[in-house]
């Protein structure tokens, strides 16, 4: 059976239901998730949890739940895409539901979310880019990580991506752990790649790709990198490849090593051994038959992306110097420039929130929903989890601790009586009919095992742990909508 083969299960009904949950009170305090990434898995299991009368709700814009651990987490890090066990067994849990395919703000406005639940949660994350700010940047060649990231993890509205990997250098601004697994992506042999879930057309374009040089460009220097070590030591160990650094980078650092925290003194240990260290026999032997170079370009911030014919021919960066010491440094121009040849610029400065409707307060210039621990200023009964309330910082286990914050602020206020449960309200019902009467069919958790089975079933005839279904119409018709 080939990789395109479809494999639909039997169309049944796809109404929304709570098929084998148990019973639910008209008169149980009823809370609603907007997003399933992880900000609101966490917060929706916290609540669950902690009470057992509370029924939650899980609306989210995409047939598929699990956001960026689905979408963002790279295809060779499947260890952390486990914590999809977790989210697995909150969705089954017997006062919770998941409506996929609801796009809230279109399809149904956050007051009349508001009006159906006693608490209204928003945790659907960052789904914007930080803009370059400079000219060329809407060059073709010229892409934000987080739409290539979505390229290769199967993210339907990246799906025509189709990168242009025929040039020789590729160059990535930023250096935190999103810029490494691009690099990673880039550089890695397809051989270790086709054992993912990484798409098929990716993994495709991946094995034609001229790309043998990749650059990761920061502003600043060796000790404010964003990456963390585990990130920089799978590049140290990439197969097939070699580090390219310079020197004079890390004049200083050395010495200043005393003074770091532990974390970020073994990072730029890692770094300085990387750098200036004679590798031993057999790493050196390594590094010889190596057919692709990344490196690390400290102390450089983009001025503008070098067109030829439309398309991206290399990048103009400005040389900085440091003022200030340690984390809080800021990288300051020189007035030198400096031109580097590529074929394909890709710019990881980070992701941003953006506002999901005219009735939610939002914070432009922070690109977050004003709150206080987690309760949206001015706005009774409307919380935010996740990177909506603190900006796109920090790793799951971060947005772990974030969410339950959040949960533990609508639960204190249900206590207080800040947030009056105390007169029934309608939870999904009413929105199951606004819905239904808008010709949108949601799709429940278990239509989304029917998409799961499907993906796992034509990954397994390929070798690979899934290969995702890449299109809303394709899903929808795997589940009989």
């Amino acid at each position: 059976m080939g990789c395109a083969s479809l494999l639909y299960p039997p169309s049944g009904s796809a109404g929304i239901s709570r098929c084998g949950k148990a019973c639910y009170s008209s008169s149980n305090p009823k809370v609603c998730i907007v997003g399933s990434g992880p900000a609101g898995f966490y917060t929706a299991q916290h609540i669950l949890k902690a009470r057992q009368n509370v029924e939650v709700d899980v609306y989210e814009r995409l047939p598929v739940p699990f956001g960026l651990v689905r979408f963002g987490v790279a295809p060779d890090h499947p260890e952390v895409k486990n914590v999809i066990n977790t989210f697995t067994q909150t969705a089954k849990h017997s006062r919770c539901s998941f409506y996929g395919n609801v796009n809230v703000g279109k399809d149904v406005s956050i007051d009349e979310l508001q009006q159906a639940y006693h608490a209204v949660v928003l945790s659907y994350g960052a789904e914007g880019n930080r803009s370059m700010g400079v000219p060329g940047e809407d060059l073709a060649g010229v892409y934000s990580a987080k739409d290539f990231v979505g390229w290769y993890n199967g993210l339907p509205n990246c799906r025509e991506l189709s990168p242009d990997l025929s040039c020789e250098t590729a160059v990535i601004l930023g250096q935190g752990n999103v810029a490494l697994d691009v690099a990673r992506i880039l550089l890695s042999p397809v051989d270790i790649l086709k054992k993912t879930d990484i798409t098929q057309p990716a993994l495709e374009a991946l094995a034609e790709s001229q790309v043998r040089r990749v650059l990761i460009v920061g502003r600043r220097g060796p000790m404010q990198i964003a990456c963390t070590i585990k990130e920089l030591r799978e590049m140290v160990n990439l197969p097939t490849t070699r580090p390219e650094m310079v020197a004079a980078d890390f004049e200083g650092v050395t010495e200043a090593l005393k003074d770091l925290p532990r974390p970020r003194k073994r990072l730029t240990e890692l770094m300085l051994k990387t750098a200036l260290e004679k590798p031993g026999e057999k790493e050196q032997e390594r590094r010889i038959k190596a057919s692709r170079i990344w490196g690390f370009r400290f102390f450089r911030s983009p001025v503008e992306v070098l067109a030829n014919h439309n398309r991206v021919a290399g990048i103009r960066l400005a040389v900085n110097k440091l003022e200030g010491e340690g984390e809080g440094a800021q990288a300051v121009l020189t007035g030198e420039v400096e031109d580097v040849t590529c074929g394909l610029v890709v710019s990881s400065i980070g992701y941003k929130s953006l506002p999901i409707d005219p009735s939610v307060p939002f914070d432009s210039r922070k690109a977050i929903v004003p709150n206080v621990m987690g309760r949206v200023q001015q706005t009774a009964g409307l919380y935010c989890s996740g990177w909506l309330k603190t900006g796109p910082t920090g790793v799951i286990a971060t947005t772990m601790n974030n969410s339950f914050d959040t949960a533990r602020s609508v639960m204190e206020d249900m206590d207080s009586g800040s947030l009056d449960v105390s007169a029934a309200k309608p939870g999904s019902k009413s929105i199951s009919a606004l819905l239904e009467k808008r010709g949108i069919k949601p799709v429940t958790f278990s239509d989304w095992e029917k998409i799961d089975n499907v993906e796992m079933s034509r990954g397994e005839a390929c070798g690979k742990p899934r290969e995702k279904v890449l299109t809303v119409e394709e899903m929808l018709q795997v589940v009989g909508h």
